[in-house]
């Protein structure tokens, strides 16, 4: 159950209207890095986990409904910064004064061309928020990623954490006005929390690198091979032990030859790692048996009944 409480989270203010930015700001409104995709990506995947990892369901939840809240702040800010747009737009029986409210004829002339380029949040809608990105694109559900594993689904949570961050990072290059820009620092603020909250909740699964199930083969997960001419550079990707692993990195400097050598990698042999075939083919197993087991003990029914 949902409950809506009539306040922002944040208490959003605007100095003076600011069109240009309002449709900048739809980005974080209906864009593929927005608000409503995170909202959307974390309850979707709640959903998986809801018996089998109940407190990651618990998590996954209120961030969703956390990012819901920062929709409704998008919303207002987008809303607050179209004040006096929207009245003149809808002054329908009398001729509406644009060039006022716009400050000057070249305003206005930039708002009908804006208007050209997103009708549908300017023409359409009135001046009210709509679900699309800056340049009008709709939203859509597949900008939505969840792979029913929670450790690639909450490295996918990352992955969208830090691209929302960066957009509102770029967005406050772009208004100067300092109560938008106390609003966007909330919540680019938010996004570097939630981030530290999927890590945290990614560590506390393990084992979870690789993510899924299935381990990798020991011939090839730590060869790197050099595929391209030029100056080469050595680093923690290509020299010492891998990080996730504690494998050698085996840097393979002319993968065509080495490719030739070994049959195309068919006759490859693990080095730099006491990792085998058997032993891979033996930690499948048991992750796949612990996976199931935590899965068949959230499912049952009692008493015939299925009960979420």
């Amino acid at each position: 159950m949902f409950h809506h409480v009539k306040e922002l989270q944040f208490n959003a203010r605007v100095s003076k209207p600011d069109v240009r930015f309002a449709k900048l700001l739809l980005e974080q409104f209906g864009g593929p890095n927005g608000e409503l995709k995170a909202a959307m990506q974390y309850f979707v995947q709640a959903f998986g986990c809801r018996k089998s990892n109940p407190d990651v369901y618990d998590m996954l939840m209120d961030i969703a409904t956390e990012e819901f809240s920062h929709l409704e702040i998008v919303g207002a800010t987008v809303q607050m910064l179209l004040t006096g747009v929207n009245g003149e737009l809808k002054n329908a029986a009398d001729e509406s004064d644009l060039t006022k409210m716009l400050d000057g004829k070249p305003a206005k002339e930039n708002y009908i061309h804006e208007a050209m380029t997103n009708p549908h949040f300017f023409v359409v809608s009135g001046g009210t928020p709509t679900l699309t990105d800056s340049v009008g694109n709709p939203w859509s559900a597949t900008y939505i990623m969840g792979m029913g594993d929670l450790t690639a689904d909450l490295r996918l949570n990352i992955g969208a954490e830090t691209s929302a961050k960066m957009v509102y990072q770029n967005l406050m290059k772009f208004t100067d006005d300092p109560l938008v820009l106390e609003s966007l620092r909330f919540l680019m603020t938010r996004e570097v929390a939630h981030f530290q909250m999927f890590e945290a909740a990614l560590n506390s699964i393990q084992p979870n690198f690789p993510p899924g199930i299935l381990q990798s083969d020991p011939r090839f997960s730590n060869k790197y091979f050099n595929m391209s001419n030029g100056k080469d550079f050595k680093g923690p990707w290509n020299e010492g032990k891998s990080p996730e692993m504690g494998e050698d990195w085996q840097y393979i400097a002319s993968p065509l030859e080495h490719v030739q050598q070994t049959n195309g990698l068919l006759d490859e042999k693990a080095k730099g790692t006491e990792r085998t075939e058997k032993s891979v083919q033996k930690k499948n197993k048991s992750i796949s048996a612990k996976r199931k087991a935590e899965a068949d003990k959230a499912a049952p029914p009692e008493k015939g009944v299925m009960s979420w």
